[in-house]
């Protein structure tokens, strides 16, 4: 039993968070709890509201990079430290996760669903 769970958590291991060298600092699963919380806990100071919402999920490749970026810089960013970062690209990942977002928020509305069907139909045969 051991070894099969030791061999599912290697496989996991790698692509399971984003986070790199950071997590291997976590010791446990309180501590990898904490540092979820910290995000989530800043989202809603920031828009006043009991939930996060998705948007950890759906946008934490870049988000959280942007929460913490706080931790290492005090003060303020001027422009001449941010102008690098202008033109950056979202993360393909990040990309299809909104698009996966907006089809979902689609369906689950029900004056949108037949228009949604419809579509997701016409694509399909357009294709086949």
């Amino acid at each position: 039993m051991r070894q099969r769970m030791a061999k599912t958590m290697k496989a996991w291991g790698c692509g399971l968070f984003a986070g790199g060298l950071q997590l291997s600092a976590l010791q446990d699963n309180l501590e990898l709890e904490r540092w979820f919380k910290h995000p989530k806990g800043h989202e809603r100071r920031i828009h006043g509201h009991a939930h996060a919402g998705v948007r950890i999920v759906r946008d934490g490749p870049t988000l959280l990079l942007v929460l913490d970026a706080h931790l290492a810089h005090p003060e303020p960013f001027t422009e001449k430290e941010l102008r690098p970062y202008m033109n950056a690209t979202l993360p393909p990942d990040q990309v299809e996760a909104m698009r996966r977002h907006k089809i979902m928020r689609r369906a689950r509305s029900a004056t949108e669903r037949p228009k949604l069907l419809a579509e997701l139909e016409r694509r399909f045969r357009s294709t086949s």
